[in-house]
């Protein structure tokens, strides 16, 4: 194959895959213009801009909150079924048994209840910290000025 062979090849590819990137990854329209104001930005809403939700962040914090709850009045549950068991279970040769199970339960829930209350205000801070940077970004982003002969390329 002749270099000139290679070098048309090689533009007629480039030709074909001519589209201009922007920064919301759309593609432009065939005209090769950016899209126009209000456009989709394939989010679902025809804003045209970027939108952060703490929403997956402030959901785990919930979670997070409702497990601690829950463990605990389970914690305290599992204590109430087992109130009076050793006084009128005396003799019993599994009495032993059920309070090492007793107690080794209230340590896993205790671990999962304060775990879980380490986690909420971690996760609730991610959620403010991820708003806080967003906003930051957008700031510095409208900051750009572009001319109008630049839009679109």
């Amino acid at each position: 194959m002749a270099w000139d062979e290679w070098e048309q090849m090689k533009a007629a590819a480039a030709e074909r895959h001519s589209t201009h990137m922007q920064l919301n990854q759309m593609v432009p329209d065939s005209g090769g213009s950016a899209p126009a104001s209000g456009a989709k930005t394939g989010t679902g809403d025809d804003s045209g801009s970027l939108r952060h939700t703490n929403g997956p962040w402030g959901r785990a914090a919930d979670t997070a909150d409702d497990l601690k709850t829950s463990t605990e009045s389970t914690k305290k549950s599992l204590q109430s079924s087992h109130t009076g068991v050793s006084s009128g279970a005396s003799g019993l040769a599994s009495l032993s048994a059920l309070k090492t199970v007793l107690t080794s339960w209230e340590n896993r829930l205790e671990a999962v209840r304060d775990e879980c209350e380490s986690l909420d205000p971690k996760l609730r801070a991610v959620a403010k910290d991820m708003g806080e940077t967003d906003s930051t970004v957008a700031a510095k982003a409208r900051a750009v000025h572009v001319s109008e002969g630049d839009k679109g390329q």
